[in-house]
């Protein structure tokens, strides 16, 4: 035999062999990874530069503008394909942030347990009993930044960590006393030891859940703050894209390209994510897994 054939062949890691297995997953993460290349190649890709106002206003679809022209003569598949960038960004940065909120929160509270857990858990029930929407808009209000991205990414992050912090208090409640951590304890190793190094390690399924989760939320709650017109309304995004269309009242003149696009586009990425989370339950529950 020659030394190729002897050479062991490179094996995909286990986890994503069992994402990949599950056709819904797969599914997600080929429309995801569309997404992504769509943001990373949206200079080449887009027709025109997502800010040149140089075209009549309200175009209908052609073959030089796809869906049409804004009412101030942008080019919106121009501006729909940047605003995938947008979306992403905000999701990812704001969904980190709130899981990693959320990690520091409900896990010491659940470990430490006794007057630190009554504390974190009061504020985390308060999170959760004030409406979200209004609260992002109140933050928004006060917030510096002049309505920029990372405004809206921290107003985002403030206000969507308290569910997954809970969740994450509960699992760690039923592991806090197994076997193995009364080992670590014993050991002498220290609370943020046991808790990252140890009990983490565990939930990794809960954890990539509610990160995508998150992002999931993230992309959206940024999507409702544009439509509103809280932030900056020159982004390019496809909640801007939304306000501007409602704001020159797309509908009643029969640009459904201009709310039908960026909506539609937000429902695939939208679902992309939810179809995803189908196969990370799968990584912690083999029932779910495909033959």
């Amino acid at each position: 035999m020659t030394a190729a054939a002897l050479r062991p062949r490179a094996r995909a890691p286990q986890w994503f062999t069992i994402l990949w297995r599950n056709k819904k997953a797969r599914f997600g993460m080929l429309l995801l990874l569309a997404f992504v290349l769509l943001a990373l190649l949206a200079p080449v890709i887009a027709p025109y530069d997502p800010r040149d106002r140089s075209f009549a206003g309200g175009l209908p679809p052609s073959a030089a503008h796809w869906f049409g022209t804004t009412g101030k003569g942008y080019d919106v598949a121009s501006q729909a394909i940047f605003g995938a960038r947008t979306s992403l960004l905000i999701g990812l940065v704001a969904g980190a942030i709130a899981t990693t909120i959320s990690l520091l929160v409900g896990m010491t509270a659940g470990y430490l347990g006794g007057m630190v857990d009554e504390v974190l858990s009061f504020v985390t029930n308060l999170a959760l009993v004030v409406p979200a929407l209004p609260l992002m808009i109140t933050l928004a209000a006060y917030v510096p930044g002049g309505g920029s991205e990372w405004m809206v990414i921290i107003v985002i992050s403030i206000t969507g960590w308290a569910g997954a912090a809970r969740l994450k208090r509960a699992q760690i409640l039923t592991l806090r006393n197994r076997e193995y951590i009364q080992a670590a304890r014993m050991a002498g190793d220290g609370t943020f030891h046991v808790i990252f190094r140890e009990i983490a390690p565990n939930m990794t399924s809960l954890i990539v859940v509610g990160f995508i989760g998150a992002v999931g939320g993230a992309i959206g709650a940024e999507a409702g703050l544009a439509f509103l017109g809280i932030g900056n309304p020159d982004t390019i995004s496809w909640g801007t894209m939304l306000y501007w269309a409602n704001t020159d009242g797309a509908l009643l003149t029969g640009a459904f390209a201009r709310l039908v696009v960026p909506g539609l586009l937000l429902a695939l990425l939208t679902t992309a994510l939810t179809f995803v989370n189908f196969g990370v339950d799968a990584l912690s529950n083999p029932h779910l897994r495909e033959p």
